[in-house]
């Protein structure tokens, strides 16, 4: 079933699943994208502030992504992003920590900066 704008419905939510990261992905990922110590090298990354390898936010954020798509996104009539307005790190995700996706339309509105 196609879901369109007018089917969702306000305090609509929807889990998307989780996705389990594995050092041998994190590395892969890093070495690629984001070669930074912290990500790609476990001994520097023991002596970093996070006392380990962390995963890249932009591999955080392209697992997430797929996990909204899969879970959510290719069941809507969307044919684009509309962008992201917020996007922050809060905790380093660390080879074997499982992330999940969970989509929510808020019960209020919120306000978007106008651009000027």
């Amino acid at each position: 079933m196609t879901l369109y704008f007018e089917d969702i419905e306000v305090g609509h939510s929807r889990d998307c699943g989780s996705v389990t990261v594995s050092c041998e992905e994190l590395l892969s990922f890093a070495e690629q994208f984001d070669p930074q110590p912290i990500h790609t090298d476990p001994e520097a990354a023991a002596e970093s502030m996070y006392g380990g390898l962390i995963a890249s936010g932009w591999h955080t954020a392209a697992l997430s992504a797929r996990l909204l798509v899969e879970g959510y996104m290719n069941e809507t009539a969307s044919l684009s992003g509309r962008g992201m307005d917020d996007l922050r790190w809060h905790a380093p995700v660390r080879p074997g920590d499982t992330l999940s996706v969970r989509v929510e339309v808020p019960t209020q509105a919120t306000t978007t900066p106008t651009r000027r």
